[in-house]
């Protein structure tokens, strides 16, 4: 499989559809969270399945399409829906969109998901502003290095930006929007975590934990973009064996969707800001 290939021919495709338009920005919407979309202005829609290369969004929540357009007064290309190792996709290809999105000369990339709160601290609705990451996923840059996109051992010191995390501290703050900060941690599903799980992942330093998201960041690094995450808390940690207690993927959607409000502005202001 030529990777590179893929790539350009999937952004090729894209700028053909894109025509004027020149993205700054990439955002990466998850579980629930697709309604960002309905903010942006004078909105292209270009479904995955009619680029070539490109996997088919199956999970729940993710519909499956780009929406080129204008957030915050500059141009964006948001992800309505991601790719997911446990749908059986390898690496690459749930990475794809950040390399293609790279080509088009997206300069920032902004990421976005349903979690699940470890943090004793976190109630459903919560926002967490995403510190760093545990990655319990295999390692999208496993494999012969791309060169054209960055070097074969890339530093993650800072996986998610500094100076977009103050920002978006100083903007929500300014509009009385509560936040959280920590880590995220993403190990490869699709089976929520058991009690056990949870109580090893709060142990090992997770404040919230989902099954996306990490690789994209990697790929996003390798190639010198900087990093924006935040994390929905959909659901709390059980960590008892509770008898009456079942995680619910359609209620994760749900509390998903009624947080994505104040998400959709604090992202427009961020990037209304850079």
């Amino acid at each position: 499989m030529d990777i590179l290939s893929n790539i350009y021919a999937a952004a090729d495709c894209l700028k053909a559809r894109l025509g004027e338009r020149k993205p700054v920005v990439g955002i990466i919407l998850g579980s629930g969270l697709g309604k960002l979309a309905a903010e942006i202005q004078n909105p292209l829609t270009i479904p995955y399945r009619e680029i070539p290369g490109f996997p088919v969004s199956t999970a729940i929540g993710h519909a499956g399409n780009f929406i080129s357009g204008t957030l915050g007064g500059k141009e964006v290309l948001a992800m309505q829906g991601r790719f997911h190792y446990y749908e059986g996709y390898e690496m690459w290809q749930v990475t794809l969109p950040v390399r293609v999105m790279k080509v088009l000369g997206i300069r920032y990339l902004f990421v976005s998901n349903a979690a699940g709160g470890t943090n004793r601290a976190f109630s459903v609705g919560d926002l967490m502003i995403i510190t760093d990451h545990i990655n319990l996923q295999p390692n999208p840059l496993i494999g012969p290095n791309l060169d054209d996109f960055g070097p074969r051992f890339p530093d993650m010191t800072r996986p998610y930006d500094p100076a977009l995390i103050a920002l978006a501290e100083k903007i929500a703050a300014e509009r009385g929007i509560k936040l959280r900060k920590g880590v995220y941690l993403a190990c490869t599903g699709p089976t929520y975590e058991t009690p056990a799980e949870y109580r090893f992942f709060r142990i090992a330093g997770a404040d919230a934990v989902g099954m996306s998201t990490t690789p994209e960041v990697i790929v996003a690094r390798h190639s010198d973009i900087p990093v924006f995450g935040m994390s929905v808390i959909t659901d709390v940690a059980h960590d008892t064996e509770d008898e009456d207690y079942v995680t619910d993927g359609e209620a994760i959607v749900r509390a998903a969707n009624a947080a994505a409000d104040k998400m959709s502005l604090l992202f427009a202001k961020l990037i209304e800001n850079l």
